[in-house]
């Protein structure tokens, strides 16, 4: 059996991998991108100079040829389904039995006038990184447009290189249809602790091109002109599945697929970022561009393919960043807005640098979810009280054994519990842990 993958990403490698561990069948992985998987989440830390391109990359070069998956370094621009074939741009073909689309993202555009002179960009993938790399010794000023974890990602490469940035939020508050209102507020205040130029409420309406050709400045819906030499527009991304629109294939925004990630057609699956299910879980989107979900559908789809009928079922959503200086962790639920039916404790430091907000059923009092800022728990522990519907004075009390800071900083349970019982009016005390007791607690012991 011959598998063709298109993409190279952590969805496509994932399944690659899983395939070759079940099953002796060819596999061979098409990607434009890269020579080799690298961690795309690392980019940035390759432009800061915390990283080389080399030391983001999860196996050694050899891995490949010793574990017989092919690569091949082309793009895919139109797949035959009637006769499983892939047409290359340097005009090869491939053959396939099974195929898996794995063609992740793009950076989003909406139709601004200039959006495509040099200069102006996104940052997904690794050519993205080089032409910014390339753009950055004539650079005095950049304008960033768009507050989310790309955005600001973004921003702090620049600062990392003492480039001025002007930041355009479209929203009133950094990233507030994904934080509360506290730890979005938390966050504008370390951004411009970090001397950035922020805007809220700020959209741009024109880029503005130079006598040389490339980007020389933007103008804003108030009406402001502020002169760069770059726009990075980090407004989302999109499934990238354009060559695929007019085709027998099933999509909208993304490639449908059922529980088993099989599209509409014979032999043929979609994973990751591109994927779009049919039959999303109650609480859960149709497309989750996640490095988790993406990994968990690949070895899915491997076991499908290799005829084991396994469904796609995430974890519980978690997800993690860091805003500059502040780490970010959210287990479960915990939206910007607080879901009818719970209650929120929220407790933050007096410097405004670290929070803790654990959300619970008013009716049940179990709890469903967590949302750290500056602050680390153990994922496993805050998964295993949430999908038990632990009671939030049980949580509260055992909080300890959640900490997964180095062994001499500061903890801050007793902090959190004191909020709740101000509150609330109970006593509670929180008790003391060690390693033992945390891994007594997960069935370790």
């Amino acid at each position: 059996m011959k598998v063709a993958i298109i993409g190279n990403g952590i969805s496509g490698i994932t399944a690659a991998r899983y395939l070759r561990k079940i099953s002796d069948c060819e596999i061979t992985v098409i990607s434009a991108e890269s020579d080799h998987f690298f961690s795309r989440t690392a980019l940035m830390y390759i432009y800061m100079g915390h990283m080389r391109y080399e030391d983001t990359k999860p196996y050694e070069d050899w891995f490949w040829e010793k574990n017989r998956i092919n690569l091949i370094r082309d793009f895919v621009q139109k797949v035959d389904f009637d006769a499983k074939c892939l047409q290359l741009k340097a005009g090869g073909e491939h053959h396939y039995d099974k195929l898996i689309l794995a063609t992740g993202s793009a950076s989003n555009k909406f139709g601004w006038p200039g959006q495509d002179l040099p200069g102006v960009q996104g940052l997904y993938t690794l050519q993205d990184l080089q032409s910014m790399e390339q753009a950055s010794d004539q650079i005095k000023r950049a304008v960033v447009v768009g507050g989310g974890l790309i955005g600001i990602e973004m921003v702090e490469m620049f600062m990392s290189r003492n480039i001025p940035v002007s930041f355009l939020v479209r929203e009133q508050s950094f990233w507030d249809m994904v934080l509360p209102s506290e730890e979005s507020q938390m966050i504008n205040r370390h951004i411009r602790e970090h001397h950035v130029d922020l805007h809220l409420s700020e959209e741009i309406v024109e880029i503005l091109g130079g006598s040389d050709g490339r980007c020389r400045a933007v103008t804003t819906k108030s009406g402001k002109e502020i002169a760069c030499e770059f726009v990075g527009l980090t407004v989302g991304v999109h499934p990238n599945i354009n060559f695929l629109r007019d085709t027998a294939l099933e999509v909208q925004k993304g490639i449908l697929v059922n529980d088993y990630l099989e599209t509409n057609l014979p032999d043929v699956y979609a994973i990751g970022d591109c994927a779009q299910l049919r039959n999303p879980q109650a609480g859960r989107r149709p497309i989750e561009a996640i490095w988790y979900t993406g990994r968990q559908m690949g070895k899915t789809v491997a076991a499908n393919i290799c005829g084991k009928s396994v469904e796609y079922k995430p974890r519980l959503w978690f997800n993690s960043a860091k805003f500059f200086d502040i780490e970010y962790q959210i287990y479960g639920q915990v939206s910007a807005k607080l879901i009818d039916g719970h209650k929120s404790i929220y407790w933050e430091a007096d410097d405004g640098k670290k929070a803790i907000r654990i959300n619970y059923n008013q009716q049940s009092k179990a709890v469903v979810g967590f949302h750290l800022m500056g602050i680390r728990y153990r994922h496993e522990v805050c998964e295993k009280w949430i999908l038990d519907k632990t009671h939030i004075e049980e949580v509260l009390s055992n909080l300890a054994l959640a900490n997964f800071d180095p062994e001499f900083y500061k903890t801050y349970q007793h902090e959190i519990v004191g909020r709740y019982n101000q509150l609330s009016g109970a006593s509670l005390q929180v008790k003391r842990s060690r390693l033992a007791d945390v891994l007594s607690f997960l069935g370790r012991a």
